[in-house]
């Protein structure tokens, strides 16, 4: 097993890598000076040309992405040209929302998709099944911003159950287990809504990979020795399709990390998504890189663990 965790960390270094080259060059290669906003517009062209070969504007590509690569290694980013604050401290700011956005809603679609997979699997042609493939076909057409527009109109405006946005209750300071049950209550509209996609796509591959391993041979040697249905489903079906459940979950989880934008913008939700938008209206390089590689980061340990549940559920993977 450690062998075989060692091997896919170094397949993952170049990889790496690759990504942080491609950023870098796509991001320094939009025209314009982005750092125009940080330098007083009443001081003379000189002195304004000094200070950007002082930051290194005029440098070649190669030796900025040096520079740059050498202070990202141990966690450097630079500065925001927005926030004039250390890009690593802008973003612990943020991402620690909308992780926690992110988990509550893949926590909340793998509670909902992953047994109404089974059970649509096992009862395939019925009438849940095809209430549930309607359903999941609903879910993947709605656009995520009528959704949560619907959510707010119905529960925020005409029911008064729920906030419509933020994160906590503005003028009140609760603390302790106040507060922990203010910021679930203003989580639960955008858990919703985050999870209404993923929730469908993921009920689909459930059902999908659980006929497919219902239909072979040992399934059906399994019903002829008597053994009962729920031991048929949940320990041998299951097991065996829990590869493409994992891979599936495997990209849910960073897709909802970067793809929280339109949900943090219609909730006002205080995440990275929505930083990472302002970034790029403001034309914040170093906090677009800063976001994009620790987006990076965490996708390539998020296909690690994916790696190693696969070995844990199949040894044969691992040899």
């Amino acid at each position: 097993m450690i062998k075989y965790l060692s091997k896919r960390l170094i397949q993952t270094i170049p990889i790496f890598i690759g990504i942080s080259i491609l950023v870098f060059i796509l991001v320094n290669s939009q025209p314009g000076d982005p750092y125009s906003n940080m330098i007083d517009p009443n001081v003379t062209p000189e002195i304004k040309e000094q200070m950007l070969k002082k930051v290194g504007y005029y440098d070649p590509l190669p030796i900025k992405y040096v520079k740059w690569a050498s202070r990202a290694v141990i966690g450097d980013f630079g500065y925001s040209i927005t926030y004039k604050e250390p890009v690593k401290e802008v973003i612990n700011s943020r991402i620690p929302n909308t992780i926690i956005l992110a988990l509550s809603a893949l926590f909340l679609s793998t509670l909902l998709a992953i047994p109404i997979g089974i059970v649509s699997s096992v009862r395939r042609n019925s009438i849940f099944d095809y209430s549930m493939t309607i359903l999941a076909f609903i879910g993947l057409s709605i656009p995520a911003f009528f959704f949560g527009m619907l959510l707010i109109k119905t529960f925020s405006v005409d029911l008064n159950i729920t906030p419509i946005s933020g994160m906590t209750t503005f003028g009140k300071n609760y603390l302790g287990i106040n507060h922990v049950m203010d910021v679930i209550n203003h989580m639960i509209l955008p858990t919703i809504v985050l999870a209404l996609i993923n929730t469908a796509s993921l009920m689909r591959y459930t059902r999908s990979s659980m006929i497919e391993i219902i239909k072979l041979d040992y399934i059906r040697t399994a019903k002829a020795k008597g053994v009962s249905s729920l031991s048929i489903t949940f320990k041998h079906a299951l097991k065996n399709a829990l590869i493409p459940i994992i891979t599936i979950l495997s990209f849910q989880l960073p897709s909802l990390l970067s793809g929280a934008l339109l949900t943090e913008t219609i909730f006002v939700w205080p995440g990275i998504g929505r930083l990472n938008y302002e970034a790029v209206l403001n034309r914040d390089y170093p906090l677009i890189m800063g976001i994009v590689m620790i987006f990076a980061v965490m996708t390539l340990i998020i296909n690690l663990i994916a790696d190693l549940l696969y070995a844990i559920v199949d040894p044969r993977i691992k040899y």
